[in-house]
């Protein structure tokens, strides 16, 4: 299912396209596509949006708070100040994606390759995450301290 446009090569589509925020809180959306979507400022609150397909998109500053996205395409998108805590991000695809300043405490990311994304903010160490992944984060985007 196509929820959103922007998935056209016609050069005369503005860059800078209107945010259109959806509300898929509590709701099933498997497998949803939202490629190339300008979604920020959405609510996926408890969400289901397993295998879901959110690639070249914007989705800065939405509620992704305890939904399921697991095996989720976010490759190349902008998840600036959002909220991921409690969500099951499992196997989940981000390299090249922007993670400043969000939220992930208590958010599953066991099995991701992240180590291409940008984390820079991001509580990153209050998840639950794989050793290497947690080193190659470390290196790059220490945890900050509190002296």
């Amino acid at each position: 299912m196509v929820m959103s446009g922007g998935g056209g090569d016609d050069p005369r589509e503005s860059e800078s396209e209107t945010a259109v925020p959806l509300d898929w809180s509590f709701q099933n959306h498997t497998k949803a596509i939202l490629r190339k979507g300008r979604h920020a400022g959405s609510n996926f609150r408890r969400a289901i949006l397993d295998h879901a397909d959110l690639t070249e998109g914007d989705f800065s500053n939405s509620d992704f708070r305890r939904a399921s996205m697991v095996q989720i395409d976010l490759m190349k998108s902008a998840f600036d100040g959002s909220d991921f805590r409690g969500a099951d991000l499992r196997k989940a695809r981000l390299n090249l994606s922007n993670f400043r300043n969000c939220k992930f405490e208590g958010a599953d990311l066991r099995g991701i390759r992240g180590r291409y994304a940008i984390w820079q903010g991001s509580d990153w160490w209050n998840a639950t995450i794989d050793d290497d992944l947690r080193k190659v984060l470390s290196k790059k985007w220490p945890k900050p301290s509190h002296d």
